[in-house]
């Protein structure tokens, strides 16, 4: 039978953890739910392994798809369309991967299910936030407007991915041209040249040292390339498997956040990412304890996650949120003051609706600036890595000539 990994807050809001036997997903959460327990996270524990070996039983859906599904969903609901009759209809319309996913969740939904748990049984496909908002909106009996608060954070989500992913492209491209190029002269072109240096001055020619470290290097590449491709490969794997562990990560978010201009860009992200999930949490009824640890694990960054963590508990132990976030390193002031100014007023999602706007538009500004500046840094790089390799070519075969002269 099954293991699975629950997270859960009990009456006393604090949160219960451990591991359950069951047939599926769905009866750990009945059980827990009769138990007096709300879960927030059931995961299978170790998983199985037909599926480990077969790649396309767990579907991968884009996050554009994702958008399209949630506004349609939301726009036939708030029509007074039965929810199986969306899903239904949605399903006709969707791609190979959701399609398999929406099967899934009517069956489910069909059975008698919730459709919060039906869609918790697809975790790649429907985050935490995703899966709480729903269910909070099925408590709550308004599900029409979850979906649209939903619809908007998620385009809100893809829209910064996509303008992330774009301004990183460029400056990846001139990467790989310029280790391409680099491996390209090493390799094809030096040893050429390292052999008409040898025939212009002999084998007792004295070059210069940089000279003969390049040449050396590129020997070396040439006869021993599979030794360089073997290392390469082992150094990926290695540090690949390292920064998916919890040491590895806070070590990578630790040194991120330590980067002259990619700490603000990361700041700007995660205060973005953060008020505008905690408010589409808050807008839907969550408590605040349960929209804080959900927030928590979608943000991404470790030190964000234990700072968030931290703030938590100091609100369980009876803190206001703005009074558990003031002075931290990670989060601006402007945070805390607008979130004392929302708990005053009772309209806490809507302040933090405002901040979300304002970081998403800095975070624009500051992605259009980053890389405004990377592509002029990658092209001097690249030209100053040919230059350096043909002075030291140039000038020993120009040396040599006047000698011969």
């Amino acid at each position: 039978m099954p293991k699975f990994e629950y997270q859960a807050i009990n009456a006393e809001a604090q949160v219960v953890t451990g591991t359950v036997q069951s047939n599926d997903r769905s009866s750990v959460i009945a059980s827990l739910t009769k138990q007096g327990l709300r879960p927030t996270s059931v995961k299978p524990v170790g998983g199985n392994k037909s599926q480990l070996n077969l790649p396309f039983l767990k579907p991968k859906v884009k996050s554009a798809e994702l958008v399209i599904f949630t506004r349609q969903l939301s726009t036939m609901v708030s029509a007074g369309v039965p929810l199986l009759r969306a899903l239904t209809t949605l399903q006709t319309q969707a791609g190979p991967a959701l399609h398999i996913v929406l099967t899934a969740i009517i069956k489910d939904v069909q059975g008698g299910g919730a459709l919060a748990d039906a869609l918790g049984k697809h975790p790649k496909v429907f985050s935490d936030v995703y899966v709480n908002m729903v269910r909070a909106g099925e408590a709550a009996g308004i599900v029409d407007d979850i979906l649209k608060r939903l619809a908007a954070q998620v385009e809100k989500n893809a829209s910064m991915k996509k303008k992330i992913k774009s301004a990183s492209t460029y400056p990846m491209v001139l990467l790989v041209l310029t280790t391409g190029a680099f491996f390209g002269l090493m390799i094809f072109v030096i040893p050429t040249i390292g052999k008409i240096l040898k025939d212009l001055g002999g084998p007792d020619a004295e070059l210069p040292v940089m000279t003969q470290m390049m040449l050396a290097f590129s020997d070396f590449m040439v006869a021993r390339w599979y030794i360089i491709l073997a290392v390469v490969g082992i150094t990926v794997y290695v540090l690949r498997k390292w920064i998916k562990t919890p040491g590895g990560r806070l070590t990578m978010h630790t040194v991120s956040l330590k980067l002259p201009v990619f700490k603000v860009l990361i700041m700007k992200i995660a205060v973005a990412r953060f008020t505008r999930t905690f408010a589409a949490l808050i807008g839907a009824g969550v408590s605040v304890v349960e929209a804080l640890r959900v927030t928590g694990r979608a943000l991404g960054n470790e030190l964000y996650v234990r700072e968030i963590a931290t703030a938590t508990q100091e609100v369980v132990n009876g803190k206001q949120l703005s009074q558990a976030m003031e002075g931290s390193k990670l989060f601006p002031a402007i945070v805390s003051q607008m979130l004392a100014v929302g708990e005053e007023t009772g309209q806490t999602d809507v302040v933090l609706l405002k901040i979300a706007d304002f970081y998403e538009e800095e975070v624009d500004t500051t992605i259009d600036s980053l890389s405004s500046i990377l592509e002029p840094v990658m092209i001097v790089i690249m030209g100053a890595m040919v230059g350096v390799i043909a002075a030291n070519v140039m000038g020993p075969i120009a040396s040599l000539s006047q000698n011969i002269q």
